[in-house]
């Protein structure tokens, strides 16, 4: 090939805007790092490094605990005793107008709980029965009891949840949080996700994803069971040695290429084979959990070796211990239509919420005692609720079950900076509409960013011509629940 030809094919769009005379590449770098984003300094080569926020953060990682299916809040949070006197009765002809669901047409019956509900701790929270561990640390909560979505099927709920749209292809929370506040661990990932309930969300990894921010902040899916991450074992017949001579060669390639491009994927794949490489001692140690007590082990329902949400909750404190910042947990199986035992709320609730309730107390407790839940937000929540009739499926069931129901649920949080022993909002009689202090899962999303130190409308990045941020064009503080 011809040396000319080769120039010709060598002069790309990127080379063009590097290279020019009017350096016009340096002038729209400047931009891109513009105080707008984020304040990563210009010549950082790990892009998990730690850095600063807008101001000074409550709280500096996040343990997201999302019950895939969304949990029946009205059995278990949400006490309507005037639900409970009108069930069996046609649901009002006013709640249903202009309202679509996800399996219920024509007029349902209104299903008040067949659970036993108290008011627990100084908060006077209620509880239901079937969560006696949450239920005695009431004051250490935050519930939120007038959440609601425009979403009602799992997938695009659970989008707007964790990415801030109903639509693929947007970075996830857990990646804008890294994204902005780098990692105190540089031997484990910045983002850590545990799955358990035999599944992976509706959404699926799109719920990590990192969109179109670069993929080193996208969350890495850990394993209770089996191999802690997939394919970051040698392979047969390399050891370390040879893996840490073959890595050199590959940096010093990817360094070449780098300032040869200037594309900002080739650092982000230096620093991701460094991390698989610190990863191989890292990851195997703080994922056995043989290494705690029996008390510990004990006291979250956990068992080495095997795949479980109490695993999960207790790997969770163990990785926030050891500097990750965002850890993000799924269980799913939290989906109570009704459509068999499984899924009824009288019976198969009760034994569903055994092993969540147990590890997600025990969880709160660990963080306490070991001063982390300070600075460590816990967060539980489904992607939306469930109605206040019965799913239309099963009318004539001997099974009970709730239909999917974006207008309110509820949810709970714990740790820093949040007021703990209060209930922010409410719903009617019937739990069919928020009647006070309505939050948006924007406004949820805001808050959370604020309580991490960051002005959610700033923390931004630009592709395809605009500024993009979590919570899009959306979102308000819930300056109710902050300390």
């Amino acid at each position: 090939m011809s040396l000319h030809l080769n120039s010709l094919l060598n002069l790309t769009r990127r080379h063009f805007l590097r290279d020019c005379q009017l350096g016009l590449g340096g002038l729209a770098l400047s931009l891109l790092l513009g105080d707008h984003a984020t304040a990563v300094p210009k010549a950082e080569v790990n892009p998990l490094t730690p850095r600063k926020p807008h101001f000074a953060p409550r709280a500096k990682n996040v343990i997201f605990l999302q019950m895939a299916g969304a949990p029946p809040h009205l059995d278990m949070f949400d006490y309507k005793p005037e639900l409970v006197k009108r069930t069996g009765q046609d649901c009002p002809e006013s709640l249903l107008k202009g309202k679509r669901f996800a399996f219920t047409s024509g007029t349902p019956k209104l299903l008040g709980t067949p659970q036993q509900f108290k008011q627990h701790g100084k908060s006077g929270a209620w509880v239901s029965g079937v969560l006696p561990e949450i239920a005695g640390m009431v004051d250490d909560l935050t519930f939120i009891k007038s959440m609601f979505t425009e979403q009602f099927n799992h997938a695009p709920a659970e989008l707007l949840l964790f990415t801030g749209s109903p639509q693929f292809g947007r970075p996830s929370f857990g990646s804008w949080a890294t994204y902005g506040l780098g990692s105190e661990s540089q031997n484990l990932p910045g983002f850590i996700v545990l799955v358990s309930g035999g599944t992976n969300p509706s959404a699926g990894n799109s719920l990590w994803s990192s969109g179109f921010l670069p993929s080193v902040f996208q969350g890495v899916q850990c394993r209770s069971e089996g191999d802690p991450v997939l394919f970051v074992s040698d392979p047969r017949g390399m050891d370390r040695s040879v893996r840490r001579l073959s890595l050199d060669a590959l940096r010093d390639l990817n360094e070449f290429q780098g300032s040869e491009l200037g594309n900002p994927e080739t650092q982000t794949r230096i620093a991701q084979y460094e991390m698989a490489f610190r990863m191989q001692t890292a990851v195997p140690e703080v994922m056995d959990i043989s290494r705690e007590s029996q008390r510990i082990q004990e006291m979250y329902g956990a068992r080495p070796g095997a795949s479980s949400f109490a695993n999960n909750c207790l790997l969770a404190r163990r990785l926030v211990e050891q500097g990750v910042r965002f850890v993000q947990l799924h269980d799913w199986g939290w989906d109570f239509h009704g459509t068999g035992p499984g899924e009824d709320i009288k019976t198969g609730l009760p034994r569903r919420c055994s092993g969540m309730d147990r590890a997600v107390a025990a969880l709160i407790k660990d963080l306490k005692s070991r001063g982390l839940l300070d600075t460590t937000l816990v967060i539980w929540t489904g992607e939306f609720g469930r109605t206040p009739f019965r799913e239309g499926r099963t009318a004539g069931s001997k099974n009970l079950g709730r239909d999917h129901h974006p207008h309110a649920y509820t949810m709970f949080m714990a740790g820093g900076g949040l007021k703990p022993g209060i209930t922010v909002g409410s719903s009617d009689d019937l739990g069919f509409h928020v009647t006070s202090d309505p939050v948006h899962v924007h406004d949820l999303q805001a808050t959370l960013m604020h309580l991490l130190g960051f002005d959610h409308t700033r923390l931004t990045f630009r592709f395809q011509g605009r500024d993009f941020r979590l919570t899009d064009v959306h979102g308000n503080l819930v300056k109710k629940i902050l300390a």
